[in-house]
């Protein structure tokens, strides 16, 4: 998906090595920011996006014009708030709103990169993001904060730059990606590529999009990202615009008409390489596997404050993967605190309205910049 607007973007300067080997060459960073930076820099927030998320975390959306996706946490008056935060959030390598992705054309042949685009890593999302940085003056961070694959950079940050953020917040995350989410990611992966319309990966350059392969991908991982509770709290088996049943394959039930729609939405904003790219950059996540398969060692000298939070509802990355993490910290010797929140709406509750999450978050916040 070629997006027909411009982004706010910085073409980093140097060439950048990627963990499969390959080199990206002076990869181009979308990026939003709010606020002003501090004389001393101290007062910068990296903020970290999810899988089918960008850059745009409180302004309206340019192409949806829904808001920001984190416009409940991020915004005057807010935890996250710009009349005292300088905040940074950009669209990672691998994405599709204005970052070096797929979609974008490799400057080898001035045609899109499509399926040629490297198999990426979260690690690499992250280092270029650290590059991005370096490129805009800022130095140590107040802090690093993401949910779901968000969380994933932001404790790959504290990896790799242990003492470059004050504070780490992980929400709704793991360390690294279990069989089963694998799994759900292939059977995405298999419904676009299996789409004739996918024309091995070069559909931009024929003229096509393989909208019924993302929708379905887009359809079977938004599944993971609810409750049983919350479905069934939601819709139920209520019929959706009928009183009796079809009896063929239409959407009968409420709960199939709000997949299809889900779906249909993603395909108008999201690249299906890039949908590729980055579920296979979160398959390969495992914080603690270049340490020996140690995951302390993966936090060793890390001098953040790090806070944890899970809801209990969420089957994604459950409560105890945030558990896991918070060991291996202790262990390492770091500052880390945990709270599991109690919310009917699975892994999504993050993104939904949480008055006890925004209240951590603030709180967490206030007492490191005291600090």
């Amino acid at each position: 998906m070629n997006q027909p607007f411009p982004h706010r973007s910085l073409r980093l300067p140097a060439d950048l090595r990627l963990d499969s080997g390959r080199i990206l060459p002076r990869p181009t960073i979308a990026y939003e920011t709010l606020g002003a930076l501090a004389p001393d820099g101290g007062n910068a927030i990296l903020l970290f996006h999810a899988l089918t998320g960008d850059q745009y975390v409180a302004r309206d959306h340019p192409l949806t014009g829904k808001p920001g996706w984190w416009a409940r946490m991020v915004g005057e008056g807010r935890p996250i708030d710009p009349a005292r935060h300088f905040i940074l959030c950009a669209n990672v390598i691998g994405g599709c709103m204005g970052s070096e992705g797929p979609a974008s054309p490799n400057p080898a042949t001035g045609r899109p990169w499509a399926i040629d685009f490297p198999v990426i890593t979260i690690a690499d999302m992250v280092r270029a993001q650290a590059a991005l940085l370096d490129s805009l003056g800022i130095g140590r961070l107040l802090a690093v904060i993401g949910g779901s694959m968000g969380g994933m950079q932001a404790l790959q940050f504290a990896s790799l730059y242990p003492d470059r953020a004050r504070a780490v917040i992980a929400i709704a995350t793991a360390a690294r990606h279990s069989a089963q989410n694998i799994a759900f990611h292939e059977v995405g992966r298999q419904a676009i590529m299996a789409d004739p319309d996918w024309c091995g990966g070069r559909f931009l350059e024929a003229g096509r999009t393989p909208s019924a392969g993302l929708a379905v991908a887009r359809m079977a991982a938004h599944i993971t990202y609810l409750s049983e509770a919350g479905l069934t709290e939601r819709f139920g088996r209520r019929l959706q615009e009928r009183d009796t049943l079809s009896f063929g394959f239409d959407a009968d039930f409420q709960v199939e008409s709000y997949l299809r729609h889900q779906g249909m939405s993603f395909v108008r904003r999201f690249d299906a390489n890039s949908y590729l790219v980055i579920t296979r950059a979160m398959d390969y996540f495992d914080l603690a596997e270049p340490h020996q398969g140690s995951l302390s060692a993966a936090f060793r000298g890390a001098s953040a404050r790090f806070a944890l939070v899970s809801y209990d509802s969420d089957w994604l990355y459950p409560t105890s993967e945030s558990k896991r993490i918070v060991q291996a910290l202790v262990a390492a010797g770091a500052h880390a605190s945990f709270v599991e929140l109690s919310s009917p709406h699975g892994h999504d509750s993050f993104l939904l309205d949480s008055p006890e999450l925004n209240r951590l978050v603030d709180g967490f916040l206030r007492a490191v910049e005291a600090a």
